[in-house]
Parts: structure tokens; sequence; C-alpha cells
């Protein structure tokens, strides 16, 4: 049976997602994460050296996302959490507001598995690392 903090962690992770597929603003992403965070995002398909962000770097990413995206969508197929780490793999879903190629125009639907693991300390997120699979599109 998950403590409590597990609970209000794996609540967390679940609004933060709803949060995303909302189209956040940059600047409400404080609410869930702490001033000092560190996001890994591991080698992937379009990021192939991986990125390392903190606040503000997840705000601007949050930016580029909301106006390359007209929605996306999150499916969490399982969560698990112990202590003040979740591990959430989960479908990723999401139609492109923009023309991302001659290939990929407006409209198109991508698609990803992830694999993504938070660390929490007082409610917050101070650690998140992505392992992204994109299936092609």
């Amino acid at each position: 049976m998950p403590t409590e903090t597990e609970q209000s962690n794996l609540a967390a992770v679940e609004s933060f997602f709803e949060a995303l597929q909302n189209g956040v603003e940059p600047a409400a992403l404080a609410e869930f994460y702490s001033d000092d965070v560190v996001q890994e995002e591991f080698p992937n398909a379009f990021l192939p050296q991986g990125a390392r962000r903190g606040l503000t770097e997840l705000q601007e990413a949050a930016a580029r996302g909301n106006a390359a995206m007209a929605q996306q969508s999150f499916e969490i197929l399982n969560a698990v959490a112990r202590g003040d780490t979740v591990v959430v793999e989960s479908n990723w879903t999401g139609t492109l507001a923009v023309d991302l190629s001659e290939q990929t125009p407006a409209g198109s639907q991508m698609r990803a598995r992830f694999a993504q693991i938070f660390e929490f300390a007082d409610g917050k997120i101070i650690a998140q690392r992505n392992y992204d699979c994109f299936y092609p599109f």
C-alpha cells in the first residue's frame, strides 16, 4: 500500500501530465518544479545529443512545445512510487500545429513511448529523467 507521500507524488505527476495536455503556461511549471530542478532528456530522434535543463530552460522548451503542438495527450500505462521517486511509463500523442518538414506538415500526428523518472522533495519535482522512443510518423 503506497504511503501518503507516494500517493501525493503520484497525484502530482498525474496533474503535471494534465497541465501539459492543456497547454500549461510556461511560468506555471513552477507549480510542479523546484527552483533548482534538473531535467535530463536522454538522446532520441529529436535531440540526438540529449538535453540537460533547469527551470528556465524547461519553461522555454514548454513555450516552444506549445507553439509547435496543436494538442498533445499522455496515457499513463504504468506508474510506481517508492519513497520520493515516481517512475512512469506512458504513451504520448501529439498533433503538430506547424510544419515540421515537407513530409511532416501541420496536422500530422507524432507518437512516442516515454519512461520518466521523477524525484520529489517537499511536493515538487527536483529531478526528472526522460527516456523517449519516438515512433515513425
